[in-house]
């Protein structure tokens, strides 16, 4: 049922090993950070624009964000960034933090992290997340050469929360259809610009805050 996913959270993992043993100059790190930053940008501009009614994604970050903000979702993430850090210079330790953080919202963001999940719970195919794989493998390497060992340990957040997305598959199936899952992606796609911007430094948005806007996204797609 988990293989999926269990292959998901080992590719980010040999990922971020390689990225990590490739030792590039601090300039070229900055350098691939910031096509990293573009990249994010775009894919999350495409998301973000690939729904008809603008008004749900706009409802659920402002709801979202509410819901956040009470939880302290981004405090709470940066928390364990900061353990991981612990030990390490001040820039080592906020690039640990700011790995961990931007490649756990990157990898759980999307769709493809959904649907591959309730496939695998459903109908026991992993077709969807060993895709997935091999996307995330890839970035992981880009991600860990300019951030080092925080994107490793994303993989964990990944492998508890598309984990939990199977285990609760049969509940769950009835709430993602096809209206649901557009208004999540375009919801996850205005976060993803947003991760994009914090990867460039133009901004500091507290990204893991606006979490609960995607399931916010969900509820409102029932009644719009």
């Amino acid at each position: 049922m988990f293989w999926g996913t269990i292959i998901n959270a080992l590719a980010i993992a040999l990922g971020s090993v390689i990225g990590m043993v490739l030792h590039l100059r601090e300039a070229t790190q900055r350098t691939i950070m910031h096509g990293l930053g573009l990249v994010v940008m775009i894919i999350g501009i495409k998301m973000g624009l690939d729904h008809d009614n603008i008004l749900i994604p706009l409802a659920s970050i402002v709801a979202g964000g509410f819901i956040g903000e009470i939880l302290k979702i981004e405090a709470r993430l940066e928390k364990i960034g900061d353990r991981l850090g612990k030990g390490k210079s001040v820039g080592e330790a906020s690039r640990i933090t700011q790995g961990f953080v931007t490649a756990s919202l990157v990898y759980c963001v999307g769709a493809m992290a959904v649907i591959g999940a309730l496939e695998s719970g459903l109908h026991k195919t992993h077709e969807t997340l060993l895709a997935k794989a091999m996307l995330d493998g890839v970035s992981a390497v880009f991600f860990a050469s300019s951030f080092g060992i925080g994107v490793l340990f994303s993989a964990v957040p990944v492998f508890i929360y598309q984990s939990l997305i199977t285990v609760f598959a049969g509940l769950l199936e009835p709430l993602f259809h096809a209206a649901a899952l557009q208004a999540m992606g375009a919801t996850g796609g205005l976060l993803i610009v947003g991760i994009g911007l914090n990867i460039l430094g133009v901004s500091r948005i507290a990204v893991g805050n606006l979490l609960p806007s995607l399931a916010v996204a969900v509820i409102l797609s029932i009644f719009f």
